[in-house]
């Protein structure tokens, strides 16, 4: 079971629920006082604690603007972790869900023209963000790939825009010509991206000559690192040391060792986990930190150690 500290908004119910593609549902989540929902940026997610004490992580794919709702989609992962299997078997119009305030790792910047791309449910943090860009009269075009068109999400909303959307299905078109799409560097252009990590990195690839800081991305899985070395763990205020193996993340060797330390998603992306280093380097390996801004801490779930020693305040 997984622990999540986080704060969380007023009571939030299930106002509706929507199938919006072939194993993908639509929540409109409403506060039971009929107050104002805290405001949020396009980029934004929300962790959702389920009864089982399992959190999970939905980007808020609504509008910006509106702070009367929510709106999260929950893909059914095959298999189920136990999160998109509850909510696909239980969430109904009136089941209360505690959900946190909104929190933004994937921001929209200022820019004279976006490319957005988009694998399957990755296409979620990208509605508002072209919602915004649509308000601003900012030119955007959106690249959105997919197994089937039956599987792709939120189609009906965005062919109303026209040209500017395009809809590759896998099985009848490919994958998206990421190559094309992004083979001149375009000056005053953003790309956001959201997907499976192959296509990250073949837009990343793509990116390479493109000025530092115009591609953004957002991942589904954390980001493959080379090197697991085997480093000891010393716990400042427990006093209890660990031995963290190759292959077996700092958050494991530690719960295994009886340590307590709280967590979320386990992957790198929600901050949870997130412990001051009192002594050693750490080998950072998440999503989630500025590392310059925050060299003192880590993300245990997934960091490791570029020394043979860490002590950690816990």
């Amino acid at each position: 079971m997984t622990i999540s500290p986080s704060i969380t908004t007023p009571a939030i119910t299930i106002a509706a629920r929507t199938p919006v593609a072939t194993g993908v549902i639509a929540l409109t989540l409403v506060p039971a006082d009929g107050q104002d929902l805290p405001p949020w940026r396009p980029g934004a997610h929300v962790d959702v604690t389920l009864p089982s004490g399992l959190t999970r992580q939905y980007s808020l794919c609504g509008d910006p603007a509106d702070r009367s709702s929510w709106r999260i989609a929950i893909l059914l992962a095959q298999p189920s972790r136990g999160g998109s299997a509850w909510i696909h078997d239980h969430a109904r119009e009136g089941v209360p869900l505690t959900v946190s305030a909104p929190r933004n790792l994937f921001t929209l910047e200022a820019a004279e023209r976006y490319v957005f791309v988009a694998g399957g449910i990755g296409i979620t943090p990208l509605l508002p963000m072209i919602t915004e860009a649509e308000r601003a009269g900012v030119p955007w075009t959106l690249w959105y790939g997919g197994r089937s068109r039956s599987s792709t999400a939120f189609t009906d909303e965005l062919i109303q825009f026209g040209d500017r959307v395009h809809l590759v299905p896998r099985d009848t078109a490919g994958r998206i010509p990421i190559t094309e799409v992004l083979d001149t560097p375009g000056a005053g252009t953003a790309v956001y991206c959201c997907g499976p990590e192959s296509m990250i990195d073949a837009v990343q690839d793509a990116c390479r000559d493109w000025e530092p800081g115009t591609v953004h991305v957002e991942r589904f899985t954390p980001e493959a690192q080379e090197g697991t070395t085997a480093f000891d763990v010393h716990c400042a205020r427990s006093g209890v040391d660990v031995r963290v193996e190759e292959g077996v993340s700092v958050l494991d060797a530690l719960l295994e060792a009886g340590v307590e330390a709280d967590y979320s998603c386990a992957q790198g992306f929600c901050g949870t986990c997130e412990t001051r280093v009192v002594e050693g380097v750490p080998d950072h390996r998440d999503d989630y930190l500025d590392h310059s801004a925050a060299p003192d801490t880590m993300m245990i779930c997934v960091s490791r150690s570029r020394c043979a020693r860490l002590v950690l305040d816990l």
